[in-house]
C-alpha cells in the first residue's frame, strides 16, 4: 500500500502595517462597494478622501516614471461619471508604456484595486486607465496639445501635485 504526504504549508512573515486608512471602492455593475483597506505608502498630509487619496497616489507612480506635466482635475462639481482626471505626459511610446505600467503597480500594491477598464496603445500616444473615480490620461506630447482636455474641462478646479 502506497503512503500519501500530506502537503506541507509554508507561512510567509506578515508585512507591518501602516496605521493610514483609505476606503476602497469596488464597483459591481452599477452598485459600488465600499470597505476600508490599509495603506502603505500615501505621502499626504492631513485627512484627504479616498478619491483624492488615489489620485495622489496615480500621480506618484506617474512621477516615477518622470511624466511631464501633471494635471489634477478635480471633475466632482461639474461630472457625474468620475471625480478626478490625472492627465500627464510622456515624450516616448515605450515612456508612455512605463508610465501606465508604473500607475498600475502603485496602485496595486498600495489598495489592492485594479483598475475597471484601460484604453488605447503607446503606440497611439494616448492611454487611459479608469479607477472609476479617478480616470488619468497619458498623452504623448504631441497629442495632449492636439487635444487639449485642459481647456475642454476648463471648469474643473485644479489639485496641487508636488512634482
Amino acid at each position: 500500500m502506497a503512503t500519501t504526504k500530506k502537503p506541507t504549508t509554508v507561512k510567509k512573515p506578515k508585512a507591518p502595517a501602516s496605521n493610514k486608512k483609505v476606503e476602497k471602492v469596488e464597483r459591481v455593475g452599477k452598485l459600488e462597494k465600499v470597505k476600508r483597506v490599509k495603506v502603505k505608502e500615501i505621502k499626504t498630509i492631513g485627512k484627504l478622501d479616498p478619491e483624492e487619496a488615489l489620485v495622489r497616489l496615480c500621480a506618484e507612480g506617474a512621477l516615477d516614471k518622470k511624466a511631464e506635466d501633471v494635471v489634477v482635475l478635480d471633475m466632482r462639481k461639474i461630472s457625474s461619471f468620475t471625480d478626478f482626471f490625472l492627465i500627464v505626459s510622456g515624450t516616448s511610446e515605450p515612456q508612455l508604456k512605463a508610465i501606465a505600467g508604473s500607475i498600475r503597480e502603485k496602485v496595486r500594491s498600495v489598495t489592492g484595486l485594479r483598475p475597471i477598464a484601460e484604453d488605447g496603445f503607446p503606440i497611439s500616444q494616448w492611454v487611459i486607465i479608469d479607477y472609476g473615480s479617478v480616470i488619468i490620461h497619458i498623452f504623448h506630447k504631441d497629442k495632449r496639445d492636439l487635444y487639449g482636455l485642459e481647456s475642454l474641462w476648463g471648469d474643473a478646479g485644479r489639485l496641487e501635485i508636488e512634482e
